[in-house]
């Protein structure tokens, strides 16, 4: 697992330093930096999987697009150099990356020619960030489509959910492919006996809309439709089908993330996952953040970005549930950051939200999810 992580000069990040933990959660307000933090990560990604042996920076590639080492390069930073710094529970890992003055509208960052990087090939896929089982689903992620496309190469071969952006477009491929994969029994939804990925995808769902149920329908070439049906009373048991463009937008929208989680190996697994919230919910959100603790505390490692209150409170939940009965996650398998911008030097800070006993957060920086408090005070009139 990553346990640190340090960013120099990369983007608005002048030098930042986070303890990543099995769950580590990113908040703060827009452009703050923290899809900076998981963008780090996925360019050294890259970098691996180019066979590059870290010789150079993509700024171009097809889960990330930074732009030009312009783009890429802290705005006052004293040269035209970024770093990365990784530790994990075996490896320790220095990398950084250079654009002369003349060459920053280039789309390629070059290890510096004294800089020997770490890159035995052997020992660093071994590690969650260089694996397969790393997955990044953005907050760009597909809604409903049409048609969902299949990809042999992608799925089979690099065990991925995206390729473009993290926009998940293979995710239901994924799901036919490993349908049948039994599920770790710390994920497993009580509320469906059956214990594979299709089902407990279901199961999960029916969390965000109940009596769901999940159609996927091969149509060879064009590939796969995803249609849904709900439970009824009446003595027909079942809806007809619909067209998942024809239902709730979050239906869909969340299930790349509940395939993701579901599937990931423990103490093998990585995922990125960006505004899990988004489109659902209230009740749904807590119920996703239960699903992402379970995962974290079973080992997989989790690395979220939330706007959500329901979010946050739904984690501190999971933490006290620990505590009173050993299901949901331990406080100490949680490290949660607010981000805020220096306003002198424009760039990003990483405030570590200590989390206490009982899932309680006593002390919280300014613009830590205190908008409902503000409302309340202006409509009670104190």
């Amino acid at each position: 697992m990553i346990r640190y992580l340090r960013l120099k000069n990369f983007k608005s990040h002048k030098d930042t330093v986070l303890e990543i933990s099995n769950l580590t959660v990113l908040c703060g307000a827009n452009a703050v930096g923290k899809s900076s933090a998981i963008q780090a990560l996925l360019l050294l990604r890259e970098s691996f999987l180019a066979n590059s042996n870290f010789d150079y920076l993509d700024l171009k590639s097809n889960p990330i697009n930074i732009g030009t080492a312009q783009d890429a390069i802290y705005q006052f930073a004293e040269k035209n150099e970024v770093g990365f710094e990784i530790k994990t529970d075996d490896l320790e890992l220095a990398y950084s990356f250079e654009s002369k003055d003349s060459e920053l509208s280039k789309t390629l960052m070059n290890r510096p020619e004294n800089v020997i990087h770490y890159s035995n090939k052997e020992v660093l896929k071994k590690e969650n960030l260089f694996n397969k089982y790393c997955q990044f689903i953005s907050a760009a992620r597909l809604g409903p489509q049409p048609y969902y496309p299949k990809d042999d190469v992608v799925v089979d071969i690099y065990n991925q959910i995206s390729v473009l952006e993290g926009k998940a477009e293979h995710f239901i491929h994924f799901l036919m492919q490993h349908k049948d994969l039994i599920v770790s029994k710390d994920l497993v939804n009580p509320n469906i006996e059956a214990n594979d990925l299709f089902y407990q995808t279901t199961a999960w769902e029916r969390e965000i809309s109940n009596g769901v149920n999940i159609l996927v329908e091969d149509l060879g070439t064009l590939g796969y439709e995803l249609k849904y049906q709900f439970n009824t009373g009446s003595k027909e048991g079942k809806t007809g089908s619909y067209k998942s463009n024809n239902v709730g937008f979050g239906l869909s929208y969340i299930m790349p993330m509940i395939v993701a989680i579901l599937s990931s190996p423990p103490h093998m697994g990585l995922l990125l996952l960006e505004n899990p919230e988004a489109h659902i919910h209230p009740n749904g959100q807590g119920k996703i953040a239960e699903l992402i603790c379970l995962a974290a505390q079973s080992g997989v490692q989790i690395i979220v970005e939330t706007h959500s209150d329901h979010i946050i409170n739904g984690i501190l939940v999971q933490a006290k549930r620990f505590e009173e009965t050993g299901k949901g996650i331990s406080k100490d398998n949680i490290a949660m950051y607010h981000f805020a911008r220096n306003i002198k030097q424009h760039s990003s800070e990483a405030i570590r939200i200590n989390i206490e006993d009982g899932g309680r957060i006593r002390y919280t920086p300014n613009g830590f999810f205190d908008q409902f408090s503000i409302d309340r005070k202006f409509l009670m009139g104190f």
